[in-house]
């Protein structure tokens, strides 16, 4: 059974200015939500993790294999006018956050597609909060802030204006990242990047 709800996805309309991106709420189908989430690993410390570094159940499993199956990069593309298929998927997941995650960013040039799916149940905190922005100095000058609620899918196309970043948060922020790269050096450099800094942030303890 399918745990993502592309339906939803393809009838969302896709905001183009100043960047592409959607938001669908409960893209991870709400009757298979809490077993995900039960599933979802324990990350003790920030940081990005490559899914390969982390141990998971068989829900999450399933939905990592469903994320990066082709017909979710058949629907992305046509979303976002890409041919997806068969370019490289990377997949990094997020379990905590630190006071200096969030500054504005826009991606490297190496990410064609950005998708976050959000795993946070009721989120009341103001930082944490993810904002699409029209530039890169003001985080109040927002298109878009979006909380980061327990199967919220936000995505964009990667562009020299996809400014994004949020307020300040320290505490339990979990989300799983798919990028779609534009070839598979970059998204190898990029998981080796992101396991030496897990495995230097495991050794120093950071909580």
């Amino acid at each position: 059974m399918a745990q993502l709800d592309l339906e939803s996805f393809r009838a969302t309309s896709l905001t183009r200015e100043p960047f592409s991106y959607l938001v669908v709420k409960n893209f991870i189908r709400p009757e298979a939500a809490a077993k995900i989430t039960k599933d979802f690993p324990e990350i003790a410390y920030p940081g990005l993790l490559p899914v390969e570094a982390t141990q998971y159940g068989p829900e999450f499993r399933a939905l990592i294999e469903e994320l990066t199956s082709p017909a979710v990069a058949k629907a992305f593309g046509e979303k976002f006018g890409l041919d997806l298929i068969g370019q490289p998927a990377m997949v990094t997941l997020r379990g905590r956050c630190q006071e200096k995650d969030g500054r504005i960013h826009t991606d490297s040039e190496a990410k064609l597609v950005t998708a976050l799916l959000y795993f946070n149940e009721d989120w009341e905190a103001g930082g944490g909060r993810l904002r699409l922005l029209r530039g890169p100095d003001d985080l109040n000058d927002m298109i878009a802030e979006v909380p980061p609620n327990m199967g919220t899918l936000v995505a964009f196309r990667r562009s020299d204006k996809s400014f994004h970043g949020h307020e300040p948060y320290v505490g339990v922020r979990r989300y799983v990242m798919i990028n779609w790269m534009a070839n598979g050096f970059a998204a190898q450099r990029e998981i080796m990047r992101h396991k030496i800094s897990a495995q230097a942030k495991k050794v120093l303890n950071y909580v």
